[in-house]
């Protein structure tokens, strides 16, 4: 276990409190899909299959294969980032960042920056060193992870459907912590 404890309005959260903050963990998730994000989801999309989706995360949290960082704002959680360790004995020092998400409603404050600059001290806390992810090409978050250090590595065109069931490139980036 880590002993990683990042500033407010961030907050690591542990598997019993993340079950509990599923119904605004689902909608975090259900409005950023609605948005347009592509994180995985096509439309239609409902609540309860957002929140199923984080409740399929617990296992990993409880186990310390994946931490879930999030962001609140009065109180409601508008944001959240995780890590996923690797798990292969040759990969023991990279992690992949992956829901990187903020609610619409939250954008524009800087929730987004906050939670990969606490997402690499998380990941140096588990010395984890090498941070990959994947992004929608062109989307605004392609913009974003250059910003916070990522290095591009290239293009994957017709990666993965869209929410509208659209084909859409993915951009693959790096950091090294």
């Amino acid at each position: 276990m880590t002993s990683f404890a990042p500033e407010a309005p961030l907050a690591l959260l542990m598997a019993p409190e993340a079950k509990s903050e599923l119904p605004d963990l689902g909608a975090v998730l259900h409005a950023c899909v609605a948005d347009g994000a592509g994180v995985g989801f096509v439309l239609p999309f409902s609540q309860e299959a957002a929140e199923a989706f984080w409740a399929s995360r617990l296992v990993g949290i409880e186990s310390g294969e994946r931490f879930l960082l999030v962001a609140r704002l009065e109180g409601r959680i508008v944001g959240t980032v995780m890590l996923e360790l690797a798990a292969q004995d040759n990969g023991r020092h990279r992690a992949e960042v992956a829901k990187l998400l903020v609610h619409p409603d939250a954008r524009r404050k800087g929730l987004a920056k906050q939670l990969l600059t606490a997402l690499d001290g998380l990941a140096i806390s588990l010395d984890r060193t090498l941070l990959v992810l994947d992004t929608v090409t062109g989307d605004v978050a392609e913009g974003l992870y250059p910003k916070c250090g990522y290095t591009r590595v290239g293009t994957i065109p017709a990666y993965a459907s869209s929410p509208h069931g659209d084909l859409d490139a993915t951009t693959v980036f790096y950091k090294q912590l």
